[in-house]
């Protein structure tokens, strides 16, 4: 063990990154419920409502991620490596930086008709969002719940390849029976940003497997 770890371990490290990293992710998951009404809403105005507040909540996210990098220049001693702070509130933004512009693609092309494998898809997001949020709740305790903690970042890994099968089927389906190639166009950009916002979450997760093997 390196001498700087163990005398950090006779330090009580600064707690105040765990509330803001479960703030960021429930202001996810209430973007990720705000897309689900979205892609299930028919009436375009109310989609276009549904859009302004996962924009809301998207510059929600914005502050949060900053207070988090302000707090870290002013934080000496942390609870895990100052880069990993950084990078995790980054990637956390992203994925919701991801969810408003699934969002924004979808009320800018107005698909004629959705199909219900995006909804599937949205609704794999979600799950993701949730699993994230129960992830920072964890945090806290990362060392003692890591097998808990690592369970749930496999999850999301199987989430991402499924969205990435549903992804190449579905595409595979729309170039095949789409004659009209502007909603071709449209359905398929909508598409690539929902799979890209999977991608995201699986960043996280990826993030959260290397904090716990430092720690180990």
């Amino acid at each position: 063990m390196k001498i700087d770890r163990f005398f950090q371990l006779f330090v009580v490290k600064e707690k105040k990154f765990y509330p803001l990293y479960i703030l960021q992710t429930e202001n996810i998951v209430a973007a990720a419920e705000e897309l689900r009404r979205l892609y299930l809403e028919s009436n375009y105005e109310l989609q276009r409502e549904s859009y302004r507040r996962i924009k809301e909540l998207e510059t929600k996210g914005d502050q949060i991620a900053a207070t988090i990098y302000d707090e870290l220049n002013k934080t000496f001693v942390t609870p895990f490596d100052r880069e990993d702070i950084h990078v995790l509130a980054s990637k956390i933004d992203t994925f919701l930086d991801f969810i408003h512009d699934a969002a924004r693609k979808f009320v800018m092309y107005k698909p004629a008709s959705p199909s219900k494998d995006l909804i599937i898809i949205v609704d794999s997001i979600l799950e993701d969002a949730k699993l994230v949020s129960d992830i920072a709740k964890e945090l806290e305790n990362i060392a003692k719940k890591n097998s808990e903690i690592l369970i749930k970042c496999k999850k999301i890994k199987e989430i991402e390849h499924k969205v990435d099968e549903l992804y190449e089927e579905y595409n595979t389906f729309l170039f095949q029976n789409e004659r009209d190639a502007i909603e071709l166009v449209k359905n398929k950009n909508i598409v690539q940003s929902l799979e890209d916002a999977t991608d995201r979450a699986k960043d996280i997760a990826d993030s959260i497997r290397s904090i716990i093997i430092k720690l180990a």
